[in-house]
């Protein structure tokens, strides 16, 4: 036990230019220290395998508008945490939008850009971004936000961001002075289902028959659709994917964020933290869902497909999931960003958080007006949504 009057040492903030400057243990010391009891990390967007894949890919980096200055903190040479830090040149790949805020500011006459964001790039999905170790998380969450503060402001940058962070996150960056920013998802959760037919029997009538119509309807486009990981996701699946992918960013954003070196190199280091559906003709993948799969929750992340087929969408990437998710006591599915469709498909609204600091007082006055606006909106926003979710109000159906 510490004395009563003992100072604690001071902590050290260092800027690592590349994950290469510091060991893969050292690292998931912070960002993913469950694993030392054995099974998946709860977050495996924030190992250093992760991250280092898009490093090594050249998905971040130079060119990108995403250049790394990771943060590790140290306390008596003990690191306590890390954070995955970022400066950004444009505000793409992020999912919490404060294009606005920019236009407003260079409008005025400042420089919005660069800017420093805490996040994992490309990835709307919740989880620590401040990564302390256990036993340290006041010293550690405190020193990690003071070092990328003091990093944007003695560089002149506009604003420092830390999107989908936890809420418990959200509200120790508020404690801190930080803007807490509310936005919203669609997830799925799991009632403790035996099977898809339980989660089913759970749903209105209508709903229920909608989504069999629409699983049969998947099903008859003239192949099979089939669940894949780890050593099972075949050379040919990642090409697949990796075609999936570029026809989706092609018709959606217009670029695709990760290059196809990711894909490689997730073959060789991230395949058993994947999830491939993929709906084969032949043996040959016509269309396809990647999923990252964490301790207790399952993560859709990418959908494309060469063929167009009714309904084969929601099938691979909303039903597939929920399927696998109770088969492997899952608790939760997140189905990425945006889309109200997924609430008839069982997915409902949740509340997802992002902290923001900016350095122009009327800038920071301004946003902190918005902010309050937009949470009282996300809050009425989700309370219609969820009553008007799939699921029966009653225990006495209603036959339709």
């Amino acid at each position: 036990m510490q004395d009563a009057g003992k100072i604690a040492d001071p902590v050290e903030i260092e800027v690592l230019s590349s994950l290469s400057q510091i060991a893969a243990a050292d690292w998931d010391a912070c960002a993913c220290p469950e694993v030392a009891q054995g099974g998946p990390p709860d977050d495996p967007f924030t190992t250093h395998r992760f991250l280092k894949a898009l490093e090594d890919s050249g998905s971040v980096g130079v060119g990108t508008g995403w250049e790394p200055h990771y943060l590790t903190a140290r306390q008596g040479g003990v690191l306590i945490g890390v954070a995955p830090l970022y400066a950004k040149s444009h505000s793409q790949g992020e999912y919490i939008f404060d294009h606005g805020w920019a236009d407003a500011y260079e409008r005025a006459g400042g420089r919005y850009y660069p800017k420093l964001q805490i996040a994992v790039p490309f990835t709307p999905v919740t989880g620590r971004r401040l990564l302390v170790r256990p036993g340290h998380e006041t010293a550690g969450q405190a020193a990690l936000v003071q070092g990328a503060v003091q990093l944007a402001a003695e560089n002149g940058l506009s604003s420092l961001h830390v999107t989908f962070c936890t809420g418990e996150e959200a509200r120790a960056g508020a404690r801190m002075g930080l803007l807490p920013r509310a936005s919203q998802q669609f997830h799925w959760e799991n009632r403790g289902y035996a099977d898809f037919d339980g989660f089913l029997a759970d749903l209105s009538s209508r709903k229920r028959k909608n989504i069999r119509k629409e699983s049969t309807t998947a099903q008859a486009f003239g192949g099979t659709i089939r669940q894949v990981t780890g050593a099972a996701i075949t050379p040919a699946h990642w090409d697949a994917m990796w075609q999936f992918y570029q026809d989706t960013g092609r018709r959606k954003w217009g670029v695709s964020y990760l290059t196809r070196a990711f894909f490689d190199i997730a073959a060789e280091v991230l395949a058993d933290d994947i999830l491939m559906v993929m709906a084969e003709r032949d043996g040959v993948p016509v269309a396809g869902a990647l999923n990252v799969i964490g301790r207790r929750r399952l993560y859709g992340r990418y959908w494309g497909c060469l063929e167009d087929h009714p309904c084969l969408h929601f099938e691979c990437c909303y039903y597939q999931a929920i399927d696998y998710a109770i088969e492997h006591g899952l608790e939760t599915v997140e189905a990425g960003a945006q889309g109200t469709h997924k609430l008839a498909r069982g997915y409902l609204p949740v509340q997802t958080y992002s902290l923001h600091w900016l350095a122009d007082p009327g800038l920071r006055a301004a946003v902190d007006r918005f902010l309050h606006a937009e949470r009282d909106a996300v809050d009425q926003e989700i309370e219609v949504l969820t009553d008007y979710g799939p699921f029966r109000k009653t225990q006495v159906e209603d036959y339709e």
